[in-house]
C-alpha cells in the first residue's frame, strides 16, 4: 500500500468551453461550465484538478490555456492539463498560463522520446504519462485518442517504460470501468504500482467511498481521479476525506474549506 499522502483529484473533461462526461469515454454530454465546477471542488477541499481536452488529439489542437488562466484566478491547488500536447512549446504555453503539470498520451505513444525531452526541459515532476487501458484477456492494452485507437502496447509495460523515460507520475484510466460507478480496475492499478516507483493516479469507475479505499489499500494508488460522482454529487468530498481518515490513511489538511 502507498505510504504517500492520498490525494483526491477532480477530473474535468473539456470540449470547447464545456465540461462534458460520458461512459467508457463515449457518448459525451455537456455537464456545465468547467470553471463553476472547479471552483466548487476547490472550496470543498479537492487536492488537485485535472483538465483534459478530450478531442484535442483528434483535431490536432490544444485549447486549454484560456481555461487554465480562468482557473488560476481563484483556484489554488495543483492543476494538471492534458489533451493535444505534442511539443515543448505546447507545454510552455500551458505552464505560463498556470498549469503545474501536463499529461501526455497520444504524442508519447507516437514518439516516446518526447517524455525524456519534456522531463529534461521542465522536470520529471511536471510530466504525467496518461494511459487509457482496456482489458484484453489477462492483460491490458494502451489506447490513444480518448480511448478510440488501439496501440498494440501492453499498458503495464508502457507504464514502466514511461517511468524509465522520465515521467514523474502515471495517470491510468480504465476505459472498461470509466463512468460506470462500479469500482476501479484494482487489478490493473495493482499491476502498475508493482512495476513503478513513481506516484500512480487511478481513474475510471469511482462510485462510492468503498471504491476509493479499495484502490488505495489493495491497488496501491497514490491518488484517485473522479468525474461523474463529483459532477452529479453522488458522493461529497468531505465523505471521502472522512473515509480515508477512518482507514488510517494520510491526507492533506483542509480545515479552511467550506
Amino acid at each position: 500500500m502507498s505510504q504517500r499522502r492520498t490525494r483526491l483529484i477532480a477530473r474535468l473533461d473539456v470540449k470547447g468551453k464545456n465540461l462534458i462526461k460520458g461512459v467508457q469515454l463515449e457518448g459525451l454530454r455537456v455537464v456545465g461550465d468547467p470553471q463553476t465546477y472547479a471552483t466548487g471542488y476547490y472550496e470543498t477541499g479537492i487536492d488537485e484538478l485535472i483538465y483534459m481536452d478530450v478531442v484535442a488529439s483528434l483535431y490536432q489542437r490544444n485549447n486549454l490555456a484560456d481555461v487554465v488562466l480562468r482557473a488560476t484566478e481563484n483556484i489554488f491547488v495543483p492543476l494538471t492539463v492534458g489533451g493535444g500536447i505534442r511539443s515543448p512549446e505546447n507545454v510552455e504555453t500551458l505552464l505560463r498560463a498556470g498549469a503545474d503539470k501536463i499529461a501526455i498520451n497520444t504524442a508519447a505513444v507516437r514518439r516516446p522520446e518526447l517524455i525524456t525531452e519534456l522531463s529534461r526541459m521542465f522536470g520529471s515532476q511536471c510530466i504525467v504519462l496518461s494511459i487509457e487501458a482496456k482489458r484484453q484477456g489477462e492483460a491490458w492494452e494502451a489506447y490513444t485518442d480518448n480511448g478510440r485507437e488501439r496501440t498494440g502496447i501492453d499498458a503495464v509495460q508502457w507504464a514502466r517504460r514511461g517511468e524509465e523515460l522520465g515521467a514523474g507520475e502515471i495517470l491510468v484510466t480504465s476505459v472498461d470501468m470509466e463512468g460506470r460507478r462500479r469500482g476501479f480496475d484494482v487489478e490493473l492499478v495493482c499491476e502498475i504500482t508493482r512495476q513503478v516507483d513513481i506516484p500512480v493516479i487511478a481513474s475510471g469507475g469511482m462510485g462510492e467511498a468503498a471504491h476509493l479505499l479499495d484502490v488505495v489499500e489493495r491497488g496501491g494508488a497514490d491518488a484517485v481521479a473522479m468525474a461523474h460522482v463529483l459532477h452529479h454529487e453522488v458522493v461529497k468530498l468531505p465523505e471521502l476525506r472522512n473515509a480515508l481518515v477512518g482507514a488510517g490513511l494520510s491526507i492533506r489538511n483542509v480545515d479552511w474549506c467550506r
